[in-house]
């Protein structure tokens, strides 16, 4: 269990954690009974994706030459690690939302964690690290600022706000996620 704890403090998983944790009650503290129990989409999905910008701190390592030359496989770690950040991040909202107002359904929350940890796991492997934060947030303020489009192609374009029940925007979230975190296990993220 040893290499798991300094894997952990590597990828700074502890501070990743506080900052999902910290966003996530700053939320729940800021629309405690500002919501009326219909939910508010908009604000779970700016929580999701600070909770992924925040976790992708550590989808690098202190030395990322240490990592690439390194007698252990990182295929799996790396890929534990993105579906992991997804996970944590899931369950941080849906635990806020159990002592307090839903903000959305579960069936979006999984999506959006899908697709976001996809984004995120993307954006290391093409930008580095240090930059992954920024497919999510484009993402999210593309689909918050633009109109949305018409046909398929707006539902692919929308995946984020649109109902679970969406053939179309469930499976781009899940296409995010296996290509992203395929991309991220097998190349690593960028130097």
């Amino acid at each position: 269990m040893r290499w798991l704890t300094l894997y952990a403090r590597s990828r700074q998983v502890p501070l990743s954690a506080a900052l999902v944790a910290l966003v996530t009650l700053l939320v729940r503290f800021l629309v405690d009974g500002g919501v009326d129990g219909s939910g508010d989409q908009p604000v779970a999905l700016l929580v999701l994706t600070a909770s992924v910008a925040a976790a992708t701190v550590g989808l690098v390592g202190q030395d990322s030459a240490l990592d690439r030359t390194a007698a252990i496989r990182w295929v799996p770690r790396r890929a534990a690690h993105v579906l992991l950040v997804g996970v944590f991040a899931g369950a941080a909202l849906l635990a806020v939302q159990a002592v307090g107002p839903e903000l959305a359904t579960t069936g979006l929350v999984v999506r959006a964690c899908a697709g976001l940890v996809g984004l995120a796991a993307l954006g290391a492997t093409l930008c580095g690290a240090q930059y992954a934060w920024t497919l999510p947030t484009g993402w999210l303020a593309l689909v918050f600022f633009t109109p949305p489009l018409p046909g398929t192609l707006g539902e692919a374009a929308g995946w984020m706000t649109l109902t679970p029940a969406t053939t179309v925007s469930t499976g781009t979230a899940w296409a995010l996620l296996a290509v992203g975190t395929l991309l991220y296990a097998v190349v690593g993220p960028r130097r």
